[in-house]
Parts: C-alpha cells; structure tokens; sequence
C-alpha cells in the first residue's frame, strides 16, 4: 500500500509559476502500475499561473476558491467542484479571481516531464 499525506510533499514552485507539490509520479513509484502524475497547485489571490503547454493531456479539479481558465482562444470561469480537461499542446493558463487561494489537482497522462513542458 502507497500513501502519500500532503503535508509531507515538498513545496516547490513550477515552471508556469504555480506552488505545486507532487503527490504522485508513476516514475517515482516502484511498480506503480498506472502513467499519470498527480500534484496540488495553489495560485495566490489576483495572481496567475504562466502560459504554458504540456504535450500530453491533463486535468484540473478545482477544490477551492474562483478562477479563470484560459486554453487556446477559450476563457471560462471556474470553481471548486469542476474537472478541467486540457488536451495536449494546449496553451493554457489559469487565473485567480477570487479572494482566496486557487487551489486544484493536476493530473497528467502520461506523468509529467519537465521535456514535455513549454513555458511562453
């Protein structure tokens, strides 16, 4: 059995300037049996994330707060409750525009990669 508590996930700050901490890389787990990588991202009040793309799909669940998505030419607001999807060499974005901490999961399949990420 795997577990990992978030409390105990290093806190570092990605590539499109979110606080991320990896919960889970199949990678990183022996025998892990799945290809995704599972992380918790926090974007502050009136910030936003960097543009970006990843080459492979992803998903946000959004757990707390308001936000605004930006893929492709699309804008939609989002809030606690909602999936994301965003395809595969999306550019994408997401900005906060409530007054608490954005916070989502980031799922991405397969795992995520630093090669497979491009930041504008």
């Amino acid at each position: 059995m795997y577990i990992k508590d978030l409390k105990n996930c290093e806190e570092c700050i990605a590539g499109d300037k979110t606080v991320l901490r990896e919960l889970l890389h199949a990678e990183k787990i022996q025998g892990a049996g799945f290809r995704y990588s599972l992380a918790h991202a926090t974007v502050k009040a009136g910030e936003s994330s960097t543009p970006h793309a990843l080459k492979t799909s992803e998903v946000y669940y959004i757990l707390e707060g308001e936000g605004e998505m930006h893929i492709g030419d699309e804008v939609a607001n989002v809030h606690a409750g909602q999936a994301i999807v965003i395809p595969p060499n999306a550019r994408q974005y997401i900005k906060n525009i409530g007054a608490i901490d954005l916070k989502f999961l980031c799922i991405v399949d397969p795992a995520w990669r630093k090669e497979d990420e491009i930041v504008f």
